[in-house]
């Protein structure tokens, strides 16, 4: 993995419960556990018929170096997006990682 292609800035953030509001109630939050350099290696965006009507779906594959512990539960925050993780693919013995991300809304 050549350093000059991650280009691109992401953070990765892991749901965690909260803290008890005055109401007594959690609320939940995505606290951030880490900010990586990362490369698009692609990105697109679907448009298909569901039951709802047309809807789009925006996906997007991004290229890491290795993070212990990620999993699906994560998501990806880039350029004022959030992306849920769908697929972590390991590239080689911990020299990196493939995220396969769709668009929360």
């Amino acid at each position: 993995m050549r350093a000059g292609k991650l280009d691109r800035t992401i953070i990765v953030s892991r749901f965690d419960a909260g803290a008890v509001n005055a109401y007594g109630t959690p609320e939940p939050t995505y606290a951030p556990i880490a900010t990586v350099r990362a490369q698009v290696v692609q990105s697109s965006t679907e448009e298909f018929l569901s039951g709802q009507g047309a809807t789009a779906e925006t996906a997007i594959i991004f290229r890491i170096r290795y993070i212990p512990g990620l999993t699906t539960a994560d998501r990806v925050g880039h350029e004022g997006r959030s992306f849920n993780l769908i697929e972590i693919k390991e590239i080689g013995r911990r020299h990196g990682l493939e995220l396969r991300c769709e668009a929360s809304e």
